[in-house]
């Protein structure tokens, strides 16, 4: 009963989301939305979540290797600070929290070649990411919020949820993502996953994956349905 009054709790926190019906027709895309109509195995991620949403975002905790082409002295193993800055030598202090690694690797760049080099080459890795999480709600096991080593699909970010309960409707999983500071959406059927007919898609940091109930009229199952027939992100409101 707790689990079940935790997961109607939450899923009224999403009653905002069905200004969706009000606000913006679900039945076609708002305008610059990317569509793939019926979800095939010929969805292409990458056109949809766009290219800033598939890449991890820095952070505190995280653990940077960072080298310099033909300087080894500059090379660093650094974890960035609680207030995103990291410290290195002849670059001084750099506030890199928020960026990529490809960003926070201009960013040094830059430095560099004001402070000292000429024409330096900076390689930035993520050796330790601290902060990729997914969270999973609705009609599963366990209910929370997961750290992410690495790519995951959706598949494997509902395993971590140890799996649907019996009341999950498997035609109704809906991944929400912020891309570009716009809440979005899409609709994806477990079934048709396993079954090949559908794409896995990958789960990126700070995406929320919700199973809706079977049989339940909750403000999510609102929302798939209206998203039935087609795999797209879509902005909701608020």
């Amino acid at each position: 009963m707790k689990g079940r009054m935790g997961w109607m709790a939450r899923a009224a926190l999403l009653a905002g989301v069905s200004l969706l019906a009000a606000c913006a027709s679900l039945g076609s895309p708002a305008p610059g939305a990317p569509v793939v109509s019926g979800g095939g195995k010929g969805f292409d991620p990458a056109k949809v979540f766009g290219a800033a949403a598939q890449q991890y975002h820095l952070g505190p905790g995280d653990l940077l290797e960072i080298q310099v082409f033909q300087v080894k002295d500059l090379d660093r193993t650094v974890r960035v600070g609680a207030t995103g800055d990291i410290a290195l030598p002849l670059a001084g202090t750099l506030r890199v929290g928020g960026l990529t690694a490809e960003q926070a690797q201009r960013a040094i760049t830059q430095r560099l070649a004001e402070t000292y080099l000429q024409d330096p080459q900076v390689s930035v890795f993520v050796k330790d990411a601290a902060n990729q999480r997914v969270t999973v709600d609705g009609a599963v096991t366990k209910p929370g919020v997961y750290p992410v080593v690495g790519q995951i699909n959706l598949l494997q970010a509902i395993a971590l949820a140890e799996g649907p309960t019996p009341l999950a409707d498997y035609s109704r999983v809906v991944i929400f993502r912020t891309i570009d500071g716009k809440p979005m959406a899409a609709r994806f059927d477990l079934d048709r996953i396993r079954a090949g007919t559908m794409i896995d898609p990958p789960i990126y940091a700070n995406d929320i994956v919700v199973v809706d109930p079977s049989g339940v009229k909750t403000v999510l199952k609102q929302i798939t349905d209206s998203l039935r027939g087609f795999i797209y992100f879509q902005a909701y409101k608020l």
